[in-house]
């Protein structure tokens, strides 16, 4: 039995005080990856180049939030990034916010108002949408969105950039989208292992 320790990749980790809350992780070597070297990452990298990171060389990745603040035609780049740096069994668990949820709060007229309270503060659509105003007018550009996803779109995204399965869901109370995807192909029972393993209940 191999009893190496596994390696997961947090790409866009923020800062190193935070934790990223995802089930299934525990015991694993966390290597975190971000642009923005205020927030010390063990490699200072764009999801688009991790270049200080070896082919083949991280058991899992870990994408929470940070995949919509590509431009669109950067997103197939990032995909390939981290099929790169996978392992041949190894696997993404990505998150993300759910466009056509919030979209069904806009067509109400919910678009200012807040949706929910964070520990950033109350959220409306329009931070969702666009990326969270109150760190983008301190400065913090990185947290614009220029891109962004419905469930369909995100798991078509993933197979068409090089994972062979993949299986998520659409969490419309709370606006987001979680999904998993894997370098090789695995069964349908297998994927949904994974899925009850690291993903939060619906």
């Amino acid at each position: 039995m191999n009893n190496e320790t596994k390696i997961l990749l947090n790409v866009g980790c923020g800062p190193r005080d935070r934790q990223h809350g995802i089930a299934g992780f525990e015991g694993w070597q966390e290597l975190r990856l971000d642009i923005d070297p205020a927030v010390d990452p063990d490699e200072v990298g764009s999801m688009t180049d991790m270049s200080a990171v070896a082919d083949g060389s991280v058991d899992a990745i870990l994408s929470s939030h940070n995949i919509e603040h590509l431009e669109a035609y950067q997103v197939p780049v990032a995909l390939a990034e981290f099929c790169r740096v996978l392992k041949k069994d190894g696997y993404l668990v990505i998150t993300c916010p759910d466009l056509q949820s919030v979209c069904s709060r806009v067509a109400k007229g919910d678009l200012a108002s807040p949706l929910y309270e964070s520990p950033a503060g109350p959220i409306a659509a329009l931070d969702i949408i666009f990326g969270l105003r109150a760190a983008v007018a301190a400065g913090n550009t990185y947290m614009a969105h220029r891109c962004g996803f419905t469930l369909q779109v995100l798991l078509n995204t993933l197979k068409a950039c090089g994972f062979a399965s993949v299986a998520g869901f659409a969490r419309p109370n709370v606006f987001d989208l979680w999904a998993v995807a894997t370098l090789s192909y695995m069964s349908e029972q297998d994927i949904q292992a994974l899925v009850r393993q690291h993903l939060p209940v619906r």
